[in-house]
């Protein structure tokens, strides 16, 4: 019986963890979203309710200690490259995230994901996973006001006379100190030390420097509890997202999402010993049918796609081996529904340092990619560097898929491209003549 509770105690203590390792997508993901005309305390209530569903599916079905959510990236992509770059009403993305994951469950249903994730070379896998945290990075740099535009040089750094550009710089080593030493909730804890910096600027110094960043003041206090927010509930607009020339953008988020996912998956199995005895990640098919459910429901609940978070790690590191520690996790995230107004106070310095860490988290897949190999390497390159310098994940991915299948056949390795990364290509020039 001790046996039994104590195993119990830890998946309990291991689901705390994975959610105070996860739980600043509560705040960040509103924070990037709103920039898409969505309301904060709507998307909150959206990212939660995702959040909480989703995690449980994974533990109660899937049987896998790892938290779903919104994904990071996701999210940008949503809001800088289909929103505001591409001019698509925020409805009308919000369905095209729904039917990123009807594709999704289709093609897990049908079991055509193991062919397509055979058809897309490895290098330009870990290529894209890294160019949306370059991508990412970019973003948070951008909302802080560190990086601004520059007529001469197109960015440069902004001046550091400035308070709002000290304080996120004090909130990024201290958010980096944190994390470097394991403090539990590290980046939350950062968010919250670097609002209370935040606090006197507009109030008692640098009135001009929040005015300068679009607010009177950068953090105004509106009360601590408020009911959930569900005017995004059902929003989205199915048939207007079903225009020819949002498939490049449905796509992007189903195929971005499911290699996302694998990465995840088979880390995460890596890292806590998760495989069943054919060496692959344990419950693959039931992980990947839970995260396509997450993407689907992410279009009705009003945010971005949802997918397996690699900060479940830090849960499987503290014991979790089951899904109880996702149900734990997912149930953590349930009384943040009531508190918008109290998060709604974080402003965006405080948030932009954790998008550069998430950025910095997201490099590693590089290091396996042999840039000694140029036919491998080029078009790895070009779709890492792509992804932040054309401000689009979609034009990382054509032109990676395109060029690697240019070069290939180039060189005389046409064997090296599969039958499935044609079909790839010709949508990637279709997305092109289409003008996105």
């Amino acid at each position: 019986m001790s046996t039994t509770f104590t195993s119990r105690r830890t998946e309990v203590l291991a689901g705390i963890s994975s959610f105070l390792a996860t739980m600043y997508i509560i705040v960040v993901n509103p924070a990037i979203l709103s920039q898409a005309d969505l309301p904060f305390s709507g998307v909150l209530t959206a990212t939660v309710l995702l959040s909480f569903f989703c995690s449980l599916m994974m533990g109660l079905y899937a049987r896998n200690p790892i938290v779903v959510a919104p994904g990071m990236g996701m999210n940008a992509f949503f809001t800088f490259t289909t929103v505001k770059g591409m001019g698509i009403r925020p409805e009308i993305a919000l369905g095209a995230v729904f039917w990123s994951g009807v594709l999704f469950l289709l093609l897990s249903i049908f079991n055509v994901r193991s062919a397509i994730v055979r058809a897309i070379p490895q290098p330009l896998r870990y290529a894209v996973s890294a160019g949306i945290g370059l991508f990412v990075t970019l973003i948070g740099f951008e909302n802080a006001r560190f990086i601004v535009a520059n007529p001469a040089t197109l960015v440069s750094i902004a001046h550091f006379n400035d308070p709002i550009v000290l304080t996120f710089v004090f909130g990024l080593l201290l958010m980096s100190v944190l994390v470097v030493r394991d403090v539990p909730g590290g980046i939350i804890v950062g968010i919250i030390l670097t609002t209370l910096v935040a606090w006197p600027i507009g109030r008692y110094w640098g009135d001009a420097s929040a005015i300068n960043f679009g607010q009177k003041t950068l953090v105004n206090f509106q009360g601590v509890l408020a009911a959930p927010d569900f005017s995004l509930l059902g929003k989205l607009d199915l048939m207007g997202s079903l225009s020819w020339s949002l498939w490049p953008v449905i796509f992007a988020f189903a195929f971005t999402d499911l290699f996302d996912s694998l990465s995840t998956f088979v880390g995460v199995a890596e890292a806590g010993g998760l495989q069943d005895e054919d060496g692959q990640p344990r419950n693959l098919n039931r992980s990947l049918m839970t995260d396509a459910v997450a993407t689907t429901l992410a279009g009705i609940f009003g945010t971005s796609p949802g997918t397996a978070y690699i900060e479940s790690a830090v849960g499987i590191a503290q014991g979790g081996r089951t899904g109880l520690t996702a149900v734990v996790a997912g149930c953590c995230f349930l009384p943040f529904l009531f508190l918008s107004p109290l998060l709604s106070i974080i402003p965006a310095i405080a948030t932009a340092p954790a998008l550069v860490l998430v950025g910095a988290f997201m490099m590693k897949p590089i290091t396996r990619i042999d840039w000694s190999q140029l036919d491998d390497a080029l078009p790895a390159f070009l779709a890492l560097v792509l992804i932040p310098f054309s401000y689009s994940i979609t034009q990382g991915l054509i032109w990676g898929f395109l060029s690697w299948t240019v070069i290939k056949v180039a060189v005389g390795k046409s064997r090296e491209v599969s039958t499935g990364l044609w079909i790839v290509d010709v949508f990637c020039v279709l997305a092109l003549t289409s003008g996105h």
